[in-house]
């Protein structure tokens, strides 16, 4: 090029030259458009100088034409990319050309797809080839417009007109024809409508012709011939929705709707498409369409602001706000802004904005915060509920306009009402979103306002101090949310804000420390300063040096009781927005601080933050590493690496290798026998970072190198760490061996590699099914060495000489195709055992670990380099038949009558002879004596007791081997190539193979009746249906269409002889479906869904009830399963409305299995409508809709529930109604008590609730009492607002009068419940104020007052506590029969449900008479108020328990709320009820018989001042405080320690709470412990003094040691609170400068033995303490049990200790360290101190012992006996260091002697 550039304009004529031109220009259209030479050359041709441009333009255009002759349908796609890339300039005769070629190739396409019918895959290139053409064809019609002046083509002779004409003919095709993709219709639209634009004369008709053809008035309209001739099908009066919609997009799209160049044409054609979509918005339910309807519609909004611009006055009228189609765009927002698409809500948002706009230019001139549009939408949106997620973008979108300062002059309170949502994650985006519009806005407001500087703090006031405020007191998810949401965002509107969060939480973090569930002041400073550092507001180097946060509180922060409080600190080290920020020592010694503490955690997202964090700071270790190696190679020493630091860079580097050494140590050092799962999990996945992140390419220089710092120990310990029953600490294992595995396998010798290998082979086939993963790791790990095949395959290889021989095989090949030979033949051989007897194998050698090994080695083999194709094709087809031949011996028992069970505990005839019958169903594949008969249990045949034992192992040993059959047969089925047309030979696997297995897939899901059988198979199958999905063989690709097609014929056909299971909710049948279905490509039409759900439904609401039941049970389970499959997505939901209709109709069938059946599928419907529940509360509207929007969506089921609901109310009006109840009224008022109302339903809404509302309250007559509760939350969405008050009001009046004779009960308490949610939903809507509401109230309190005789009346009706009077209330109360006594039995229908109406009533009244208000009122009424008619006493004293049960409870919170302050002290208020009550409390503690009634008096004793109950339990319940103690003891209570009470009193007391301490105590028992714990430890554990002794004190703190390691997170946080009060006691004593104040369990385990050895130094009692805390470290492991029972436990899933917490190890290690600490500092020793000689010989004696244990245990017992080699590897570290601890202790010569002898613990690794 630049030769050619250099030539002179003579040269321009030169052949050389032209020749050139014409190389580029073949050149260019022989490159594919993706390939970067093209760019190339494009930029270099464009550059060409201006005399060679005409030559280079004329080359192109001949190289052109010869692309236009191109006749290959599959080579269009390469033309049509040429000439989209050079669409400029051309002349008429060449876009004639181009013109005739595009209409040959629409054509030659069309023909082709419709040959290739059934072909997803061509059909797929074929229509995005056909969108490309379309494009290109509107580009070439776009540039002939712009670059052809004149109309000289514009004459029906020309032969461009008839190309046009054509093109026009084709596009109308394509946007009729249904079959298409939609992205081909929608282009198709944009198309026609282009073309008729460039066609059409003349131009100022043309918007009416477009109105005409979409309101389908053509007929009237005078249109061209050619326009009739081409473009008929679109003259239909009713055109199909979507072509109506892809017009739509056309006319917004390709129209000029700027600028008024329509004039009022447009107007109208603009209105006229407003018309039409938002008609269609109701017609058009599927997701794709309903989402292009959405954009559209936005689309529309951007075009009507284009229009206004310029627009007529009538126009600005038109779309007003308050115009019908402003109303009915704001009504397609209101339903659609919560939909379950994340796009439709998106475009929603912008449709509403622009509304706004609109308004807004609609004004333009006026003042828009005070507009009335706007005021009326702000209120509406302010009386919505926040958990509506389209009021957030709203209101958002509306603060853009108004501004934040007038919505918060109607209610100041709401940044801290957002605030308080932000516990809900889906909603705190949006919250988040909406609080930042609010404060920048504002921020903005005030600067323009104000003078700099005087607004800050009422800014502050309004959007800072409530987050600071939640931030210390709010619950986890809250804190968590607002965090991450919206923290960030308030620090990068004002990051001056930091320095005030900073004062105000640092001036309570000693005050505020928080607790296990909340953050504290000290969590929320460690938030907000990681929060700022992470997004670059501060320098945490900058924080520490000035003092404004010392290092003392990271620490504390770092070892908190709260989990994020830690992992906030934490970041706060690791976090920072420059990656190559010097790590200073401080970070690091703070890190190697937190590791102590912290990799025990329970919680696995507080582990993958821990990981996350610490990979942070790796790689900032890394990358800054890189800079100072790059300084000092330049040799700029002298210049300061960062501002704070001011050494040199080999130096830092130094630090830097330190402190990964001494972490990886730490982390090696963790991996101990015992250590937890989750301490093995952090450990493995930061090692797995360090490996990662500091794994340099060779030649570039490296800080740390993990695998310099691996021995053969810690190659043994990853190793090891396969033995762990988690696999995830298998995979992870395993994971960073093979990053370390050059160094890895070195280290293996060959007698090892031997064990490995041996241990491996004896796993694949144990009992326990855990065993087999650990051989499959093994097995793969070890494939990877060298000396495998001579040192552990050297039998096998004898037989194949000539594996050896092909050096260019990998070591990985070879060893992994001998190994799977290995492993093929050894379970060949135990298929043909297992054929004779199925029991004996599966207690001997069940075959499925062998299969599972093979499936391991198998996925990670690289199958795409393999070099012995040929063995390998023999191995898949060895594995193929060995899958067949294993399912053959187990497939008869899961396909059996009974397979979960074959052994019936009972010896009746009728059991034996079903066992007899299901032995006979097995039998063909089990030919052992065993089976031949039934054999019955019985006491003396001991022999078949034997047997029977081993139906656990059967099972497995079935369910096992059907699971990998299926995983192998479907991991092989990924060896088929996608491509299976192209050099079929090396494949390893065939297409007939490949079918094969598919065959096997359906025979056993259709007939397997075993739940895990057909899961199972059902894993497999799914790895094949995606692979045929994929694969481009016609043969295979239909496979799927045709299964599907088979199995829906066989379940239609009702055939007696079929084998589908029509019980098991169909068994494998759905999952069968749901598989085909899935593997369906997502962006397909989805034809076989589509198929698929028409025949379903079908079937699920036959139309002919003499049918057989079978298929449509078959019909209502695969129904639920695919409602249930999030794989379909919204796909599935234009189906919802026919599913929920035919579950409706389902329950009411006589048939048990359909009624069943429907209501599984109606649970599921109901989950997929309103989304999955996650919360507690019934009635939360979280997992609710509007009933415009649930319409909306679902437009059908209006008629037809509002048809059922007529039917079951009709069934009601009987006089028989008692017994007659309508099957669907559950379901019905189930779904219609999901809506709630909302303020913006209008009356735009098409779907009117109005006929709903009369048969909803006849749903309250219903004789079941959930009915009407139901009916009673039912009916509130379907009255409107102002609605409320007149329904309420007629409700009442219907209501009987005192001189009615014939009164239904039912009736009356359906009214009131409808009255009660009515009023409860109206008055929490906020919108009464601005209503009639308060002329309305005066009427309702009237009409309640003449129904009042209804609560006098002994009929019994719950929930009368709603008549707000007091002194009808008072004779309500007087009258009622708690005052009168009951003369019912409880047996009476609703007497308790009455009674406690009454009681709640009773405690209200006395709550608010009992109030400051009243009680200091002087006024005569409220004397009378003051004076209640039943007392908190009389309450206690009733005989029913629900009414003393309720009377407790509030007792026991007003005395909570005075214990947290939150009302006040004294004798006033509601503590005034509970005056000389405490009798009554001590009589019912000793009296009481319900439990419940009981706990909630011991709890209240608990809460109140023990100083006015001790001193009255002598005279009412005859106790001393002696008898007291022992008393609770025996209640497992207590809480008096402060009297004078005797010692033998006190010993059993400690006895008890050390009983209380053990593992196998509930949970609530050791919480129970630990506060008596903690209430004693001021007194007992840490006085200056010994109360109890040493030997009780001493126990009490085994019990807060115990209670620290407990499993439990709760019990182990309130454990630690003994240690925070001894901690804080400590702090006030001693003044230390700096204390841990709240800590964690492992911290506080660790303090714990420390406190202890100060302690004992305190009383003076070392000599004394020591052997026993010895003791505690030797432990009471009872080492006998391992040498009488050597043998292999034989429980299946046997997982060692009961507590995963807890590390025996750890707590050895912290004690001794205090101990030898303890030792060193008084100087102790203890020459002559007999409990030291006894202790030395036990320990010696458990050190021979052990030795003995090792030894005796089989080779590599960390594999094969993983409990007993963990149990003896913990004792023996405790021996070695209690031995240690005595040496120091004892100082006579023969006694070191002794203890000098070694404890071996046998052969490390063997």
């Amino acid at each position: 090029m630049p030769l050619v550039k250099q030539m002179d304009q003579n040269s321009a004529g030169d052949p050389m030259v032209k020749a050139c031109l014409d190389v580029l220009g073949e050149t260019y259209f022989s490159l594919s458009v993706k390939n970067p030479l093209k760019k190339v050359l494009a930029s270099s041709l464009n550059g060409l100088p201006g005399h060679l441009m005409v030559s280079a333009v004329q080359s192109f255009v001949c190289c052109l034409r010869e692309e236009l002759k191109t006749t290959d349908v599959y080579l269009y796609r390469k033309v049509l990319d040429n000439l989209a890339s050079c669409m400029e300039d051309f002349s008429l005769g060449t876009v004639a050309l181009i013109l005739q070629f595009l209409q040959k190739l629409l054509l030659d396409i069309q023909e082709e797809n419709r040959q290739n019918h059934g072909n997803r895959i061509v059909q797929t290139q074929l229509m995005h080839d056909l969108l490309i053409a379309i494009k290109v064809s509107m580009m070439l019609i776009q540039k002939l417009q712009e670059n052809i002046q004149g109309s000289l083509w514009k004459h029906n002779e020309s032969f461009v007109w008839q190309s046009m004409c054509s093109l026009l003919k084709s596009s109308t095709n394509f946007l009729m024809d249904a079959t298409l993709l939609q992205t081909v219709q929608t282009t198709s639209g944009l198309a026609v409508i282009l073309f008729i634009r460039a066609m059409y004369e003349p131009v100022e008709e043309l918007p009416s012709l477009i109105s005409d053809l979409l309101l389908g008035t053509m007929e009237h309209s005078p249109v061209p011939a050619w326009f009739v001739r081409n473009c008929g099908a679109l003259c239909t009066a009713e055109l199909p929705d979507s072509v109506l919609l892809f017009l739509c997009h056309g006319a917004l799209a390709m129209l000029d709707w700027k600028n008024g160049s329509m004039g009022e044409n447009g107007e109208k054609l603009l209105l006229d498409i407003a018309s039409v979509l938002l008609s269609l918005s109701s017609e058009l339910k599927e997701s794709s369409v309903a989402t292009s309807l959405s954009r559209i519609l936005a689309i529309w909004t951007n075009s009507a602001l284009a229009a206004l611009v310029s627009g007529s006055p009538d126009l600005k009228i038109k779309l007003n706000g308050n115009s019908d189609i402003t109303g009915k765009l704001l009504e397609y927002i209101y339903t659609h802004w919560d939909h379950p698409l994340d796009a439709i809500r998106h475009q929603t948002k912008l449709i509403f904005k622009n509304l706004l706009r609109i308004h807004q230019t609609t004004i333009a001139g006026s003042n828009g915060k005070s507009d009335p549009f706007f005021a009326r939408l702000i209120k509406h949106l302010l009386s919505l509920d926040w958990h509506v997620k389209g009021k957030y973008a709203s209101l958002g979108c509306l603060v853009e306009c108004v501004g934040t300062e007038n919505i918060l002059q109607l209610d100041r309170t709401i940044p801290v009402q957002i605030l308080d949502v932000m516990n809900d994650q889906s909603l705190a985006p949006y919250a988040s979103d909406l609080l930042e519009a609010m404060f920048t806005n504002h921020k903005a407001h005030f600067t323009l306002s104000f003078q700099e500087g005087t607004w800050i703090d009422q800014w502050h006031d309004l959007w800072v101090s409530p987050l600071l405020v939640i931030l210390c007191e709010g619950n986890h998810d809250q804190t968590t949310y607002i965090i991450d949401y919206y923290l960030p965002k308030l620090l990068k509107c004002n990051p001056d804000s930091l320095s005030y969060m900073i004062r105000i939480l640092q001036a309570s973090a000693d005050a505020n420390l928080g607790s296990c569930s909340t953050r504290g002041a000290l969590g929320a400073l460690m938030a907000c300063l990681r929060t700022a550092r992470a997004h670059g507001h501060l320098e945490l180097s900058n924080i520490l040096s000035s003092g404004l946060v010392s290092t003392e509180c990271i620490k504390q922060g770092l070892v908190h009781q709260h989990n994020q409080v830690c992992i906030d600190a934490l970041g706060l080290l690791c976090e920072t927005h420059r990656t190559t920020e010097i790590v200073s020592l401080e970070e690091m010694q703070l890190t190697q601080f937190f590791m102590m503490y912290n990799l025990n955690s329970q919680s696995p997202s507080v582990r993958q933050q821990i990981v996350s964090l610490l990979r942070k700071l790796f790689c900032r270790i890394h990358e800054s590493s890189q800079v100072l190696y790059k300084m000092e190679q330049n040799k700029t020493k002298q210049v300061l690496v960062e501002n704070s630091t001011h050494m040199p860079p080999l130096r830092i580097l130094q630090q830097y290798k330190d402190f990964m050494s001494s972490l990886c140590t730490r982390l090696f050092g963790v991996l101990f026998p015992g250590s937890s799962h989750p301490t093995r999990f952090s450990a493995l996945s930061i090692l797995e970072s360090i490996a990662e992140i500091f794994s340099a390419p060779k030649g570039q220089a490296q800080v740390f190198q993990l695998d310099q710092e691996m021995d053969s120990a810690r190659v043994h310990t990853l190793i090891q760490c396969f033995a762990s029953t988690f696999e995830e600490v298998k995979i992870l294992a395993f994971r960073l061996l093979m990053k370390l595995r050059d160094v890895a396998l070195n280290l293996q010798d060959s007698e090892n590699l031997d064990l490995l290998f041996q241990a491996a082979m004896d796993l694949s086939t144990s009992t326990k099914p855990y065993d087999c993963v650990t051989a499959s790791y093994l097995l793969n790990f070890l494939v990877y060495h060298e000396g495998l095949q001579n040192s552990c395959l050297g039998k096998w290889l004898e037989h194949n000489p000539q594996m050896d021989e092909n050096t260019s095989v990998s070591t990985v090949e070879k060893n992994t195709l001998a190994v799977m030979k290995l492993l093929l033949v050894n379970v060949e051989e135990e298929i043909l055992q297992a054929k004779k007897c199925l029991l004996q194998a599966a207690a001997s050698f069940p075959m499925y670990g062998r299969v599972h090994c093979i499936t391991g080695a198998l996925k990670q083999l690289p199958f795409n380099n393999l070099t012995l194709v040929s063995e390998w094709k023999e191995m898949v087809t060895r594995l193929i038949l060995m899958s067949y031949s294993l399912s053959a011996v187990v497939s008869p028992v899961v396909q059996s009558s009974s397979p979960e069970g074959l052994i019936p505990m009972d010896s009746d005839p009728e059991s034996a002879g079903r066992l007899q019958m299901i032995l006979h169903e097995i039998q063909p594949q089990d030919t052992n004596d065993y089976f031949m008969q039934a054999k019955i249990l019985k006491e003396h045949c001991k022999e078949e007791s034997e047997k029977l034992d081993q139906r656990p192992t059967k099972s497995i040993c079935k369910d096992r081997s059907m699971k990998e059959v299926s995983l192998l047969l479907g991991t092989l089925c990924k060896l088929l190539p996608s491509q299976t047309t192209s050099e079929p030979s090396d494949a390893l696997i065939t297409v007939e193979q490949v079918k094969n297995i598919g065959d096997y897939f359906k025979h056993h899901l259709l007939q397997s009746r075993h739940r895990g059988a057909f899961e199972l198979a059902y894993a497999g199958f799914v790895q094949l249906t995606e692979i045929l999905s994929r694969c481009n063989s016609e043969s295979l690709h239909k496979m799927p269409e045709q299964w599907l097609s088979y199995v829906l014929e066989e379940i239609k056909s009702c055939d007696p002889s079929s084998t589908l299971c029509a019980t098991r909710r169909s068994a494998g049948i759905p999952f069968y479906i749901q598989a085909l279905l899935a593997s369906e490509p997502k962006k397909s039409k989805t034809d076989l869904l589509k198929m698929t759900m028409k025949e379903l439904i079908s079937l699920a609401a036959p139309l002919n009830e003499s049918l057989s039941v079978i298929p449509q049970v078959h019909a209502l389970n695969i129904l639920r399963a695919l409602y249930r499959d999030t794989r379909l997505g919204e796909n599935i939901v234009p189906y919802v409305a026919d599913g929920i209709k035919a579950s409706i109709l389902g329950f009411m069938s006589p048939v048990w299995a359909v009624r069943n059946s429907s209501t599984l599928l109606f649970s599921a419907l109901i989950t997929r409508i309103f989304g999955v529940k996650r919360g507690k509360d019934e009635n939360s509207k979280k997992n609710r809709m509007t009933g415009r929007e649930f319409f909306s969506r679902f437009p059908s089921l209006y008629p037809f529930l509002l048809k059922q609901l007529e039917v079951v109310t009709n069934s009601l009006n009987s006089e028989a109604e008692e017994l007659k109840i309508h099957p669907s009224l559950f379901l019905l008022l189930l779904i219609l008590g999901r809506l709630y109302p909302s303020p913006m339903d209008g009356s735009h809404s098409a779907l009117s609730t109005a006929p709903f509302v009369p048969f909803i309250i006849r749903c309250g007559h219903s004789p079941v009492y959930r009915c009407r509760e139901m009916s009673g939350r039912a009916l509130v969405p379907f009255v409107m607002a102002n609605e409320v008050p007149h329904t309420v009001l007629a409700l009442l009046q219907g209501l009987p009068d005192p001189a009615t004779h014939c009164m239904r009960q039912n009736t009356v308490h359906g009214t009131l419940l409808q009255v009660f949610h009515l009023l409860q939903s109206y008055l929490e809507s906020n919108q009464f104020a601005s209503l009639d509401f308060q002329q309305r109230l005066g009427d309702i309190i009237t009409c309640m007052g003449t129904k009042l005789w209804l609560a006098k009346s002994v009929t019994l009706i719950p929930g009368m506590q709603l008549l707000d009077f007091w002194e009808e209330m008072n004779r309500v109360i007087s009258d009622s029969e708690l005052m009168s006594g009951i003369p019912y039995s409880s047996a009476v229908p609703g007497l308790i449900q009455y009674l406690q109406s009454i009681s709640k009533l009773v405690i209200s009244v006395l709550s608010v008479t009992a109030g400051a208000d009243i009680q200091s009122c002087g006024s005569a009424a409220a004397k009378r108020m003051a004076k209640p008619s039943l007392s908190v006493a009389h309450l206690l004293h009733c005989e029913f328990h629900e009414v003393r049960l309720l009377a407790l409870e509030a007792i026991l919170l007003w005395l909570k709320q005075r214990n947290s302050k939150q009302i006040a002290e004294g004798r006033g208020g509601v503590l005034c009820l509970l005056i000389d009550l405490e009798d009554t409390f001590l009589t019912m503690a000793l009296k009481e018989t319900n439990p419940q009634c009981f706990c909630k008096v011991l709890e209240i004793l608990y809460n109140m001042d023990l100083r006015n109950v001790l001193p009255k339990t002598k005279c009412s319940i005859k106790m001393n405080p002696n008898e007291l103690l022992t008393w609770t003891c025996t209640a497992y209570f207590s809480c008096v320690l402060c009297l004078q009470i005797s010692e033998e009193i006190l010993k059993k007391w400690v006895q008890l709470i050390v009983y209380f301490c053990g593992d196998e105590q509930q949970t609530e028992m050791l919480l129970a412990a630990a506060e008596i714990l903690k209430s004693i430890t001021s007194f007992l554990l840490i006085s200056e003094k010994l109360i109890l002794g040493l030997s009780d004190t001493l126990g009490l703190w085994k019990c807060v040691i115990l209670l620290l390691q407990n499993e439990d997170l709760v019990v182990r946080d309130a454990a630690a609170e003994v240690i925070q009060v001894a901690l804080s006691e400590k702090k006030s004593n001693e003044g230390t400068e700096f204390a841990f104040r709240i800590v964690n369990a492992p911290m506080a385990l660790d303090l714990a033995f420390g406190i202890l050895c100060e302690l004992l130094q305190r009383w003076g009692e070392v000599r004394a303490g020591v052997p026993i805390l010895l003791e505690w470290l030797l432990g009471d492991s009872d080492l006998q049990r391992d040498e009488e029972t050597p043998e292999e436990d034989d429980s299946l899933f046997d997982k060692g200790e009961v507590n995963f917490w807890a590390e025996k190890l750890t707590h050895v290690r912290q004690l001794s360290k205090h101990l030898l600490h303890l030792i060193s500092v008084t100087r102790l020793t203890l020459p002559d101190h007999g409990e030291l000689t006894r202790l030395s010989r036990i320990a010696l004696d458990q050190a021979q012992l052990i030795e003995h244990l090792l030894r005796a245990l089989p080779l590599a017992p960390e594999f094969s006996r993983t409990p007993e080699f963990t149990r003896l590897a913990i004792q023996k570290e405790r021996i070695s260091v209690c031995l240690k601890i005595l040496n120091l202790l004892k100082s006579d010569d023969t006694f070191s002697s002794l203890l000098q002898t070694p404890c071996s613990a046998g052969r490390p690794g063997k």
